[in-house]
C-alpha cells in the first residue's frame, strides 16, 4: 500500500516537475545555440514569450486595450453597429457618443423644422420577410437569444425617385430603388458560401445591387434574385481568351445574363492601385474555371489594361462595351490630385462619351490582399476626392450625364449620408456586408485562413459560416442602413435622401485653447 503511494507521488512529481523542468532546459540550449533570432540568443525561453504576445497582440488590442474607438480599419462601435444591425436590426444607443467632440470633422446639419415620417418619400412596399434575434436573457457570462421570423418595412425610393443609370445611353438602363449597394468582392477572395449568402440576402432585400469583383461572374453571384454589377479589371477574368486578350463573344455572352444590369471597368480601387492579387492556394480549380485560368497558381493581375493606354482610348473602348452589350458601363477610379481627375473630365468633353457611372474609390477602401505601402499611402480619401469630382462634373457640364458611387469606409448611416452630401448619388460597401456574414477584422484574408470562413476557399474554415443564417443578417444590415438614411433625411429637413447636397454637410474644426491676455479662451480655428 505504502510502496504504491510512493510510486505514485515519485510518477506525479515526475510529471509536474521533472519533464517540464526537462523541457525548459532542452528549451533554453536549442534558443541559445540557434542562429536567426538574436532576441532568442541572449534571452532564452523569455523571448519565446515575447513572440507569443506579439503574435497575440492584434487580439489583445482588438479585445482588451483598444477603447471603443481607436480600433483601425474599424472600431468596435462601428463593428457593434453592423452586429446589431445585421442580428437585431436594431441601432439605438444610451447615454451618448463617444465620439471626440473636440476633433476636427463632418457633421450633417440638422434643421430646426425638421420632416416627419409621414412627409417623407418612401416606398414599403411589398414588406420583406426575414428572421431576427432576439435576447431573452443575458447574463455576464451567457446569453440566450433565439431567431425568429419577422415582417418588416424595406425603405425603398419610389419609382419617380429611383437611379436610372444609363438612362440614355443604353437600351436596357439600370433602375435602382435603394442607393446602398455592395462593393466588388470577387469569389476567391470571398469563399463560395459567403458570396452565396451575400447575394441571397441581397436578393431578399431588394433595391440593392451586388458587385462581382474582377474575378467575374460565379454561380454564387447568381444564387439570389439580386441586380449585379460585373466588374472588369485588367485581368479580363470572364471575358477573355486563354491568352489573355479581351473577347467581345465572351462579353456579349455575359450582356445576355439577365441579372447582369451593368458593367464596370476597374482601373484601381482604393486599397490597390494595381491588378488583383490571389495566392495560390485560394485558385481552385472551379475559380481557375471561372476566371479562364490555370488552377493552383497565384494571380496577379497587370497594372492596367493592355486594350487602351489613355483617358480617350478608355472611353472609345467603354463606348463599344454600350453599344455591343446593350446595358450601363461605367469606370472604377481613385483619385491621386485635381489635375489628374480634371484630365480625365475633360476628355469626356472633347470626345463626348462620358460613362454612365464613375465608382470613386477612397484610399481608405479595403482588399482580401495587396501591399501595405499601396494601402496606406496612395490615393486621396474618399471625403477629399468626392467634392472634387462632383465640383469638376459641374464644371464641365456633365454632371447631370453620370453618376457617382462612393466607397471607402462607409459602413453607417451618418456616413453614408456624409458622402451623399458631398457629391455622391450612390454608396458602395464591402467590409460591413463583410461583417454582416460574420467576418471578425482577424486581418488574415490573404491568408486563406479566415476564422469565421468569410475570406477562405478551403472547406475547413468555411464550415463555421452557415448561409441560411447568415443570409438574413445580410438582408436586415442592408434595410438597417436605408431605415436610418431616411432618418438622417428627416433631420437634415428633406423629405428624401436623394436630396442630399453640400448645404447639409459641415466641416468642424475643433476648439483649441490659446492664450490671450495671460487667460485662456477657446476659439474656432
Amino acid at each position: 500500500m505504502v510502496t504504491g503511494l510512493l510510486i505514485a507521488l515519485i510518477a506525479i512529481i515526475a510529471v509536474v516537475v521533472i519533464v517540464p523542468l526537462l523541457l525548459l532546459i532542452w528549451v533554453f540550449w536549442e534558443d541559445e545555440k540557434q542562429t536567426q533570432h538574436s532576441i532568442l540568443r541572449n534571452f532564452p525561453i523569455l523571448g519565446r514569450v515575447r513572440y507569443f504576445l506579439e503574435k497575440a497582440g492584434p487580439e489583445l488590442r482588438q479585445y482588451l486595450f483598444n477603447n471603443n474607438t481607436e480600433g483601425k480599419p474599424f472600431n468596435r462601435l462601428q463593428m457593434e453597429y453592423v452586429y446589431k444591425a445585421a442580428k437585431y436590426k436594431k441601432r439605438m444607443i444610451g447615454y451618448g457618443s463617444e465620439r471626440d467632440f473636440e476633433n476636427d470633422g463632418y457633421y450633417i446639419v440638422n434643421d430646426m423644422f425638421p420632416k416627419q415620417r409621414e412627409e417623407m418619400r418612401i416606398d414599403q412596399t411589398p414588406k420583406i420577410k426575414t428572421r431576427l434575434y432576439k435576447i431573452e436573457n443575458e447574463k455576464l457570462f451567457s446569453r440566450k437569444e433565439a431567431m425568429g421570423d419577422a415582417e418588416i418595412d424595406p425603405y425603398y425610393l419610389p419609382d419617380e425617385d429611383a437611379v436610372v443609370l444609363g438612362k440614355h445611353t443604353v437600351r436596357k438602363p439600370f433602375v435602382i430603388k435603394g442607393l446602398i449597394g455592395q462593393s466588388a468582392m470577387s469569389y476567391g477572395a470571398l469563399g463560395d458560401r459567403a458570396i452565396t449568402a451575400l447575394s441571397l440576402g441581397l436578393g431578399m432585400a431588394g433595391g440593392t445591387w451586388m458587385n462581382t469583383g474582377e474575378g467575374s461572374v460565379s454561380p454564387y453571384h447568381l444564387k439570389g434574385n439580386v441586380d449585379l454589377i460585373m466588374q472588369i479589371s485588367s485581368g479580363l477574368y470572364g471575358v477573355r481568351t486563354k491568352s489573355g486578350e479581351f473577347s467581345w463573344e465572351a462579353f456579349k455572352e455575359k450582356s445576355e445574363i439577365e441579372q447582369i444590369k451593368a458593367f464596370e471597368l476597374k482601373l484601381a480601387q482604393g486599397a490597390k492601385q494595381r491588378g488583383g492579387h490571389v495566392e495560390a492556394e485560394k485558385v481552385t480549380e472551379e475559380i481557375a474555371e471561372i476566371r479562364n485560368l490555370e488552377p493552383h497558381k497565384t494571380i496577379n493581375s497587370p497594372n492596367r489594361f493592355k486594350e487602351f493606354s489613355n483617358a480617350k482610348e478608355m472611353l472609345q473602348f467603354l463606348d463599344k462595351m454600350r453599344d455591343v452589350g446593350g446595358k450601363p458601363v461605367g469606370t472604377k477610379i481613385v483619385i491621386g490630385n485635381r489635375e489628374q481627375a480634371e484630365k480625365y473630365i475633360q476628355t469626356m468633353k472633347e470626345t463626348d462619351i462620358v460613362p454612365d457611372f464613375i465608382t470613386i474609390d477612397g484610399g481608405e477602401g479595403g482588399s482580401g490582399a495587396t501591399y501595405y505601402e499601396l494601402a496606406a499611402s496612395v490615393g486621396l480619401p474618399a471625403f477629399s476626392a468626392l467634392p472634387m469630382l462632383d465640383d469638376l462634373l459641374r464644371e464641365y457640364g456633365l454632371r447631370d450625364r453620370t453618376h457617382i458611387i462612393a466607397s471607402g469606409k462607409l459602413l453607417t448611416p451618418d456616413k453614408i449620408a456624409m458622402a451623399l452630401a458631398l457629391g455622391a448619388d450612390l454608396v458602395n460597401i464591402a467590409r460591413g456586408f463583410m461583417m454582416s456574414v460574420g467576418c471578425i477584422m482577424a486581418e488574415v484574408c490573404h491568408t486563406n485562413r479566415c476564422p469565421t470562413g468569410v475570406t477562405t476557399t478551403d472547406p475547413h474554415y468555411q464550415k463555421a459560416l452557415i448561409v441560411d443564417e447568415k443570409k438574413y443578417r445580410v438582408c436586415n444590415y442592408v434595410i438597417a442602413l436605408r431605415e436610418g438614411l431616411f432618418e438622417m433625411a428627416e433631420v437634415a429637413g428633406i423629405d428624401s435622401p436623394t436630396k442630399f447636397s453640400r448645404e447639409h454637410i459641415v466641416y468642424n474644426r475643433a476648439f483649441r485653447e490659446v492664450a490671450r491676455n495671460d487667460k485662456s479662451v477657446l476659439v474656432n480655428s
